[in-house]
């Protein structure tokens, strides 16, 4: 397998009430072309990420419907399609919607680390769509079972190819998940619901990164986000 037939094979998974951005089109925000997008989106980081040898591999859940079903990239809204381009030398990654650039709480988050650790970090969800509420796209829900498994032949595949240092759980869910494919990973608390403080401290740990100094109830400031 290689960066193209990846992204082929992740296209032609189908599940009810799982929405795959890069076969489908949401007829709210996208472009007619939004799909193909998203597919360039994801080789083109998957293929850096091969070439530069990306040391570490950052697994949360699923998709969120306003991170990675928008731009077709774990852990990354259109407030930081940039930056993720950035990442592995300027990529030429593409908006594949209309309006104003949504963001996302937890990709802030994970962002504002990615910026301290300044090495590069390829991303990637349990399961790789978007499952949301029954006749309701714009949600969020847990994979089930069964979608785990169906979709674990490609996280397996990247383990193999990247080869990374470091495995990264976000969130117990995805911990709990990989270690029931029996993939061991560094867990660190997911940043949304008021975890952002422990996931930061959990990524300086790691990474063994100088301490951001936090008060007794005080959380990292993240202009701009909603």
């Amino acid at each position: 397998m290689n960066p193209t037939s990846f992204v082929d094979a992740l296209s032609e998974m189908q599940f009810k009430s799982a929405f795959n951005p890069y076969s489908e089109a949401c007829s709210d925000f996208d472009y007619e072309d939004a799909p193909a997008i998203r597919r360039e989106n994801l080789r083109l980081v998957l293929e850096a990420a091969l070439e530069r040898s990306a040391d570490s591999l950052w697994i949360a859940r699923d998709l969120g419907y306003r991170g990675g079903r928008r731009t077709g990239l774990a852990l990354t809204d259109e407030a930081h399609l940039a930056a993720h381009s950035e990442l592995y030398g300027d990529l030429p990654l593409s908006r594949a919607t209309k309006g104003p650039a949504v963001a996302e709480r937890t990709a802030g988050v994970i962002w504002q680390t990615l910026h301290r650790i300044n090495r590069p970090v390829f991303l990637w969800n349990v399961f790789p769509l978007h499952p949301h509420e029954p006749d309701d796209p714009q949600s969020n829900r847990c994979h089930t079972r069964n979608e785990r498994e169906a979709s674990k032949p490609l996280l397996m595949w990247l383990l193999e190819a990247l080869k990374p240092k470091i495995v990264v759980a976000i969130g117990r869910d995805a911990q709990m998940a990989l270690a029931d494919m029996g993939i061991d990973a560094q867990q660190v608390r997911h940043p949304s619901y008021g975890g952002q403080r422990e996931f930061i401290e959990g990524i300086q740990n790691l990474y063994g990164l100088p301490g951001e100094t936090f008060g007794r109830s005080d959380t990292p400031t993240l202009p701009g986000l909603f």
